[in-house]
């Protein structure tokens, strides 16, 4: 089974970015990212097999030893290879360090084909869109419809989530920051 542990916005932020990605479905181009039933958020690690009681022990002491931070999205971009629209958190050395650390936290669990998300290759973004098995031309038009909709947002991250990669996305356990 593989496992994501995600980095999760405050209430607002997360539905102003939701409304992004719903208005892409709303526009009858694609609800492949709807369907996946996951939550706007920064994946911090991924791995292919995690033991789950002692991840979410992990997971609560890194939580109550590191703070809710600040979340600025002031762009979108896209990974033209996938097909993918998201927004971008502008990043600082704080989230870069948290995401360091949290690596560290969980050493123990297998990321391997999973580089993406390790710490010094990671390129953090929020899925907005998902339009690899649509028509060509989707892609096109929901980048169009998004950074016509889009708006830079202040807002913050308050939790981090273990979920399973599956289709749709389980959420096994998500602890609130806060030291």
């Amino acid at each position: 089974m593989q496992y994501a542990i995600e980095l999760y916005y405050d209430e607002k932020t997360e539905e102003q970015l939701y409304s992004l990605a719903k208005c892409v479905e709303d526009a009858g181009l694609s609800s492949k990212f709807m369907e996946w039933k996951t939550r706007p958020h920064l994946t911090l690690a991924c791995y292919n097999d995690v033991d789950e009681e002692k991840c979410i022990e992990l997971m609560n002491s890194f939580a109550q030893t590191h703070s809710k931070m600040p979340a600025y999205i002031a762009s979108v971009g896209m990974f033209n290879d996938t097909k993918t629209i998201f927004a971008s958190p502008v990043m600082n050395d704080g989230m870069y360090q948290f995401q360091r650390e949290l690596h560290e936290c969980m050493k123990g669990f297998d990321t391997k084909g999973w580089e993406w998300y390790c710490p010094n290759s990671w390129m953090p973004h929020c899925t907005l869109a998902l339009a690899n098995e649509d028509a060509e031309d989707v892609f096109y038009k929901a980048s169009d419809l998004i950074l016509h909709q889009f708006r830079k947002l202040a807002g913050e991250f308050v939790s981090i989530g273990l979920v399973k990669v599956t289709f749709p996305v389980t959420e096994v356990y998500t602890v609130d920051l806060g030291k």
